[in-house]
């Protein structure tokens, strides 16, 4: 038998999931997709929202100022300066900003890897049709070491490479990339890297600081339990001025980043309420004390389900990554599921009404897997949950008897 830790308490709550509004008849265990915000953070962006509704004409005028509070309050949980970061809607849209400003020339070479977060690599591709670069794409094995994983970068990188987008933790195998040396490998052939650091903020300290690289990106909604759209852009490039909003406002004289503080008539208050997501983790836990009771919980649900699926696997479902992070876990699915990213996707979709869990599944290589995702509110039920009713309807939906 698994021995799970106890559920978290807060300062102010006896269970850490009374502080979530999240559905009791739901089985929650991939909040790395879309995370989720504390009831607290709900109701100040809802405040927020109502100030604005109630007059909109004293609101707007004045939310270039209340974006750049929020995020002088916001950037040194990433370890970074305010003047070196803006607020954008996700991570995707930060990548969509730099690329826009990427000069670059037929037979330049763009280098991605096959960890990449799908949305990334094909903006990465449309780059490439749109001046006529070429991507190129660095394998790495799912259980390669760090060395191993520089290594391949080092022999893939030429001359000719002009941009490395690399993941500080990638979204589909749930693993910490070396990111400091590649970009120290890029910097060294000319090349310039931009660091998808999605998952990173709350699972990393200082997570742009740590990063390295020329511009990194990360997500406020996921791990810090922001609202959605909240994200964060980081540059300390001496040419970060060509880097613009992907809407043009009246800030757009303005040097980086204050012409992204401003952009019409967009919900800014997820960018608002991000500080009081950040701090309320900060106030009834502690971000490394969060940290911990994530892995805690991660490493226990990967080996209970883990358990559950042995004698249905034709591997060993246990998949401990190098480098691995706090609350994310990979465990092999038995053969024929999930074995691409559509059979995940669908997976995904048709375990939630069919057993009231929610849970993300991803592939690698030709096999399935379980990215078991937690937070401070996952407990041990719902992982014995997911090993009573999902493990049996995946078992089945593989065909074996």
């Amino acid at each position: 038998m698994t021995a799970f830790p106890a559920p978290v308490a807060l300062r102010s709550f006896a269970r850490a999931r009374d502080a979530w509004p999240l559905d009791p008849a739901i089985v929650h265990l991939n909040h790395g997709s879309f995370g989720a915000p504390p009831t607290a953070v709900i109701e100040h962006q809802d405040a927020l929202r109502r100030q604005g509704d109630l007059n909109p004409v004293a609101w707007f005028p004045t939310l270039g100022e209340r974006t750049r509070e929020a995020r002088e309050r916001t950037a040194p949980f990433v370890g970074a300066r305010a003047d070196d970061v803006a607020f954008v809607p996700n991570a995707s849209a930060a990548a969509t900003v730099v690329y826009n400003a990427m000069h670059l020339e037929p037979g330049d070479e763009i280098i991605v890897t096959d960890h990449g977060y799908g949305a990334v690599t094909m903006g990465a591709e449309r780059l490439a049709r749109r001046t006529g670069a070429t991507v190129r794409t660095v394998a790495i094995p799912l259980l390669a070491s760090d060395d191993e994983v520089v290594d391949r970068f080092a022999a893939e990188i030429g001359d000719r490479a002009r941009l490395v987008v690399v993941d500080q933790i990638t979204s589909p195998t749930a693993r910490l990339m070396p990111t400091r040396r590649i970009a120290d490998i890029a910097a060294h052939h000319g090349a310039r890297t931009l660091i998808d650091g999605a998952h990173a903020p709350g699972l990393l300290p200082d997570a742009a600081s740590a990063a390295g690289g020329t511009w990194w990106f990360g997500n406020l909604h996921k791990w810090p339990c922001a609202p959605r759209g909240s994200a964060l852009l980081v540059t300390t490039a001496a040419d970060r001025d060509d880097l613009w909003p992907l809407i043009d406002s009246w800030n757009a004289h303005d040097p980086f980043p204050s012409r992204f503080d401003y952009q019409g008539t967009i919900d800014a208050t997820g960018y608002l309420a991000t500080p009081t997501a950040i701090e309320f983790v900060e106030r009834e836990i502690g971000w490394e004390r969060t940290r911990t009771a994530m892995t805690e919980m991660a490493d226990a649900g990967a080996e209970a389900i883990a358990a559950a699926f042995r004698r249905f696997a034709d591997a060993e479902p246990l998949t401990p990554v190098p480098s691995p992070v706090p609350s994310m876990r990979l465990i092999r699915l038995p053969r024929g599921l999930g074995a691409t990213r559509e059979e995940a996707d669908a997976l995904r979709a048709e375990i939630l009404p069919a057993t009231g869990i929610e849970t993300a599944f991803t592939s690698f290589g030709g096999a399935g897997y379980v990215r078991l995702s937690v937070h401070l509110y996952t407990e041990a039920s719902d992982i014995e949950r997911f090993v009573d009713v999902a493990v049996p309807w995946l078992v089945a939906r593989a065909g074996i008897r």
